[in-house]
């Protein structure tokens, strides 16, 4: 029997939704009949429309589509506007005021806070620019990863126009819209993997074969990687070896497979990696081979080892992420800049686009670690981008523990999560930075914050992570985390190993701070946080890791933030509004 979201979507669903969304829109909120809203807000996220958690009714996220994190010239400037005009609550969050966009780990953003009302005056704005929604949540192929410097850096394979087919032919077409569940794509076309291959549903990573005598680039295929619910699956090697031109072929009919044959009872057991775990690697091999008209070609020599986006090896190796200033091509310069867990206020918004447009394109670009790139930036225009105001706020060199943060929605909006995250991370972070040092050629700490186990934040390939659960403490409920070590992704993608759980939210940053310190005082020379990890195994790591309260760190709502309708602010919802964002009666 198919799952009631199943005969939601067959009864409309797709592109018809917007109509639908845009006529709810015109009358207001009530005009959602309530036995009906949770079958529409299923339907709503096909057009990247969220609906608020508990006691926020009427309130609304959206999130956007920008295929490999490319940000046209102005479209970054009209989001920012957006979110200033339209993405305010009624209530203001204690680190980041009101009026913000969230970046996401899949190079989108996402706005919140916005009323039913504006949803189409928003498209309008958005879509003038060429900004889209569309495909963004539900059982939907997802914004699409791939290096975000392609096109503009050194690639072994050109992965952009690649990248652009697959929007265009596969994500854009609507008999593949309705997917059994939520799918992710990435092709990598550079050597350090940071379209991060190995945890999406189908990957591209680059790779060389010899044939008939010459050198082939390429690409080799992997299939079923994802992280949530504790059951994360590494993207699993399919043997194939597919020239630039049958990528985007190859793509579509491993999606196509997985639109016809997936599961469409049990949403617990029917991502694409559990698709895999039933068909096995030879099956989908073998099925590929009867759908694709080329010969196929096993593996070939792939560059996994050279690989250091998120990969725990030594900085000398390679970049880590997309934060600094790197050489582009054509004598320029592209500047990544350090957004704490990715939100940015829309004014910083604004003037980052004016900064892109003052100095370099006027093009922006999106990392996978929460980041924004200025691109195309002349030798003799850096110093001067460098010495701007903005820079010393989001420094393309802060410190190891602000450039390796990464951290999810949380209990703020999600109806999943179990505990607020990007307040909590902001703080964290600031009380790390001020007490705890760490060693000179240690440049990042990679730590990473989910919610709960869908782990939207990455936790599982962090080298701290951090998942929200709730525990007791002196009587009361509490906010509190679960915490591993040792994740990372690279040539040996690895899942952190739980060393405590359960962690009341205010004895974290003592916990960290222990982990971290001991870290210094024992490590190597040169021994990057993973290689400590395994060096010295999990059994004195969990004797180091001792939870603690710490001076100076206060938590932002240590108590049990899900049963308020805003984890800061104690007082009665005053949702649902109107247009206008005010209370509407129970009476009316």
């Amino acid at each position: 029997m198919a799952h009631k979201k199943e005969e939601y979507k067959a009864e409309l669903y797709g592109d018809e939704v917007r109509e639908k969304l845009e006529e709810f829109a015109e009358k207001g909120w009530d005009s959602i009949p309530e036995d009906e809203r949770e079958k529409w807000f299923s339907r709503f996220k096909f057009w990247g429309v969220f609906h608020h958690r508990g006691g926020q009714e009427s309130y609304f996220m959206m999130r956007l589509t920008n295929c490999g994190g490319v940000l046209e010239p102005d479209q970054l400037r009209v989001i920012g506007e957006v979110a200033r005009d339209y993405a305010k609550g009624p209530a203001e969050n204690p680190e980041f005021g009101n009026g913000w966009i969230d970046l996401t780990t899949r190079q989108s953003i996402q706005l919140h806070w916005l009323k039913l009302e504006d949803i189409p005056e928003i498209w309008e704005k958005l879509e003038a620019v060429g900004v889209s929604s569309r495909s963004a949540g539900g059982d939907t192929m997802r914004n699409i990863s791939g290096c975000p410097v392609a096109g503009k850096a050194e690639e072994y394979v050109e992965s952009r126009p690649i990248l652009d087919e697959i929007q265009e032919t596969i994500r854009d077409d609507n008999d593949l819209s309705n997917m059994p569940r939520k799918f992710n794509i990435s092709v990598t076309g550079c050597k350090q993997g940071c379209a991060q291959d190995s945890i999406n549903d189908i990957g591209l990573e680059p790779a060389h074969k010899i044939i008939d005598g010459e050198e082939v680039e390429g690409f080799n295929v992997r299939v079923g990687g994802g992280l949530g619910g504790r059951e994360p699956r590494e993207a699993r090697p399919l043997d194939l070896f597919i020239r630039p031109e049958h990528a985007v072929e190859t793509v579509r009919e491993f999606v196509e497979y997985y639109h016809e044959a997936g599961n469409r009872q049990n949403r617990s057991k029917n991502r694409a990696r559990f698709f895999v775990d039933e068909h096995g690697t030879d099956a989908i091999r073998e099925e590929l081979e009867e759908r694709l008209d080329f010969e196929l070609e096993t593996a070939g020599t792939d560059f996994r080892g050279a690989y250091t986006y998120n990969a725990g090896k030594s900085a000398e190796h390679g970049a880590h992420d997309h934060v600094g200033v790197y050489d582009q091509q054509g004598d320029k310069n592209y500047v990544g800049l350090s957004v704490p867990v990715g939100r940015l206020s829309a004014e910083d918004a604004i003037e980052l686009a004016d900064l892109a447009d003052a100095y370099g394109s006027g093009e922006v670009r999106l990392t996978r670690r929460q980041n924004p790139l200025i691109m195309d930036v002349p030798d003799g225009k850096l110093s001067n981008l460098l010495n701007e105001p903005l820079l010393e706020k989001h420094s393309p060199e802060p410190n190891p523990f602000v450039q390796g943060a990464m951290a999810c929605t949380g209990t703020e909006f999600c109806s999943l999560a179990l505990t607020e995250t990007k307040a909590r991370m902001a703080r964290l972070l600031r009380w790390l930075g001020d007490n705890v040092d760490v060693p000179d050629d240690v440049d990042r700490i990679k730590m990473h914050f989910s919610g709960c186990t869908a782990d939207c934040g990455q936790a599982m390939t962090a080298d701290i992570g951090l998942q929200g659960m709730r525990a007791r403490k002196d009587g009361r409920m509490v906010e509190a985390v679960d915490v591993g070590v040792g994740g990372g992704i690279g040539e040996e993608p690895t899942f952190i190993e739980w060393v405590r759980q359960r962690v009341p939210a205010d004895e974290v940053p003592g916990m960290i701070a222990n982990i971290v310190e001991a870290y210094a005082a024992l490590r190597s020379e040169g021994q990057t946080f993973r290689e400590w990890v395994d060096a010295t195994g999990h059994e004195t790591i969990v004797e180091l890791a001792e939870p603690n309260e710490v001076e100076g760190y206060t938590d932002p709502c240590l108590a049990d933030g899900k049963q308020s309708w805003y984890p800061f602010d104690d007082g009665d919802s005053p949702a649902p509004t109107d247009a206008e964002g005010q209370p509407i009666s129970a009476d009316d």
